[in-house]
C-alpha cells in the first residue's frame, strides 16, 4: 500500500532491542501487508547502546513503509513515545506499542473495528501478566491505588499499548509537562473511550528495560500528577498528630490533677519527638515531590532531543 498520508501509524520507542528486532520487523511487515488499510511505522530509539540504531537506519533507508527518529541519548520510555507523537503524520489513528512483542501488533484489527465505531482511543487491557510474581502483585495494586486516588478514571490493568485518534494524538503533543505519564494525559484528555482485553506475551527475547527504579518513578508521576491525595493527605495527617498531642495533654493534666500522677522519665518526650518528627520528614517529603517536578517545569527544557531522522532513500537529516 502506498504510504502517502498513511490512514495508520505504528509507533514504537525503542531500547536495546538488537536481538528482538527482526522478529519485530518481520511481524510488522506481515500485518502491513495483509491489512486493507494503508499502515507506515514510527521507529524511535531512545538512546540504545548496541545496534538498535544502526539496524533502524538501514530499514528506514531501504523501506518507505518505516522512518526511524534517533534521540541524542536515553531519554526514557515516556519522552521517546513523545518524540514519535510529533512525527505522526497518520489521517486516522495511531497504534502505540512496545518494540519487545509482548504487546501483540496483531491485535490492531480488533482495536480498528471499535475505532471505527466512534472511540478516539481504544487501550488495550492485560488480563494476564507472564512475569515475576512479584512485579505482577506491584503491577495490580498499583492500578488499584491509583484508581482510589486520582481525580480522573484511568483503566486498571492497561498500559501505553493502544490505538489512539489523530485528533487526541494531536491534544497529546500539546501537553508539554516535564513529568510525564502518557496513559494517565490520555485518559485526561477524554472523547469516547473503550477497553479491549488481551493476554500479554511474554518477552520474545532479552531483558526488560524497565527497572525497579524506573517503574517506581513512573508510578510518583502517574500518583503526584493525577492526585491531589498526597498533599491533602499531610493536612490530615497534621489534624491527627494534633488531636493525639491533645488527646496526651488533657490526660496528662486529669492524672496530675485529678489523681495526683506526676509523670516520669523521658518516654513520654521521646514519643512526642518521634511523632513528630516522622510527621515533618514524612510532609517535607510529600511536598518534595511536588517542588522538584515545579523545578524541572519551569526550567523549559525540551522534553528530548532529536538526534536525526531517517527515511527512504534519503541522506542521514541532522536536526540542531
Amino acid at each position: 500500500m502506498s504510504t502517502e498520508n498513511p490512514h495508520i501509524n505504528l509507533l514504537i520507542p525503542l531500547y536495546n532491542e538488537e536481538i528482538v528486532f527482526d522478529s519485530l520487523v518481520e511481524r510488522l511487515d506481515s500485518l502491513m501487508k495483509r491489512s486493507p488499510i494503508a499502515i507506515s511505522a514510527i521507529l524511535v530509539d531512545d538512546g540504545s547502546s548496541d545496534h538498535t540504531s544502526k539496524k533502524m537506519k538501514e530499514l528506514a533507508e531501504k523501506d518507505a513503509r518505516f522512518t526511524s527518529v534517533i534521540l541524542s541519548r536515553n531519554f526514557g520510555h515516556q519522552y521517546a513515545l513523545s518524540a514519535g507523537m510529533s512525527y505522526v503524520d497518520a489521517t486516522e489513528a495511531v497504534l502505540i506499542l512496545d518494540g519487545d512483542l509482548q504487546d501483540p501488533p496483531e491485535l490492531l484489527d480488533d482495536m480498528y473495528k471499535l475505532f471505527k465505531e466512534g472511540y478516539d482511543v481504544v487501550y488495550a487491557v492485560r488480563q494476564k501478566r507472564k512475569e515475576g510474581l512479584l512485579k505482577k502483585m506491584a503491577y495490580k495494586y498499583f492500578y488499584r491505588l491509583l484508581d482510589k486516588m486520582s481525580y480522573i478514571k484511568i483503566p486498571l490493568d492497561s498500559g501505553d499499548f493502544s490505538l489512539v485518534s489523530r485528533r487526541v494524538i494531536d491534544q497529546l503533543n500539546l501537553m508539554r509537562e516535564e513529568s510525564r505519564f502518557l496513559r494517565g494525559m490520555r485518559s485526561w484528555v477524554g472523547f469516547n473511550q473503550i477497553g479491549i482485553n488481551y493476554e500479554r506475551n511474554e518477552r520474545e527475547q532479552g531483558d526488560s528495560k524497565y527497572t525497579w527504579g524506573k517503574l517506581l518513578k513512573l508510578a510518583l508521576n502517574g500518583i503526584f500528577n493525577f492526585s491531589e491525595l498526597p498533599i491533602r493527605f499531610i493536612t490530615g495527617l497534621g489534624l491527627l498528630t494534633i488531636s493525639v498531642s491533645m488527646i496526651y495533654f488533657f490526660s496528662t493534666l486529669i492524672r496530675r490533677f485529678v489523681f495526683n500522677v506526676v509523670p516520669e522519665g523521658f518516654t513520654a518526650l521521646l514519643f512526642v519527638f518521634i511523632l513528630f518528627g516522622g510527621v515533618q520528614l514524612v510532609s517535607i517529603g510529600i511536598i518534595g515531590e511536588y517542588i522538584i517536578r515545579i523545578f524541572f517545569q519551569v526550567k523549559k527544557r525540551p522534553l528530548f532531543i532529536v538526534k536525526s531522522v531517517i527515511k527512504s532513500k534519503s541522506e542521514l537529516s541532522l536536526l540542531e
